[in-house]
């Protein structure tokens, strides 16, 4: 029996997924482009090696929790990705609208990333019976 929370916890794996795709995605992908994203994280310190780990992260995880195909470990995973983010914006402050952005959206979807990789999936995910059960985490009951 599906229960709202199910629903809930669905209706925060797919947003964050959504969220993740979008920025991995559409924004350094589409529209920076692969070099302009490399180039920016050069720009800031990071290796390049960083930007396409975040663009595959972004991308991957961000597939991973809409379709729910180990979303709890998908969701750990960006939170690295997310606390990055945040000391890159900390400077800035901690309003996101601020010039450069501040630290508490990535903050906030960290923490979000947090609960719903405790919560679970929810409701709506896709089931493959080819692949071995999530690694971090007991079989749901």
């Amino acid at each position: 029996m599906t229960t709202q929370a199910d629903y809930g916890a669905a209706v925060l794996r797919i947003s964050l997924g959504v969220a993740a795709l979008a920025h991995g995605l559409v924004l350094k992908v589409f529209t920076f482009g692969v070099a302009g994203t490399v180039g920016f994280f050069e720009s800031i310190g990071y290796p390049s090696l960083f930007a396409y780990l975040v663009m595959f992260g972004e991308i991957a995880g961000g597939l991973a929790l809409i379709t729910g195909v180990y979303a709890r470990s998908a969701a750990l995973l960006m939170i690295p990705i997310l606390l990055g983010a945040a000391l890159q914006h900390a400077a800035n402050g901690w309003v996101f609208s601020a010039t450069g952005g501040g630290w508490e959206y990535p903050v906030f979807w960290a923490a979000a990333s947090l609960a719903s990789a405790l919560i679970g999936p929810g409701a709506f995910t896709l089931k493959l019976p080819f692949l071995p059960a999530e690694p971090f985490f007991a079989p749901a009951r």
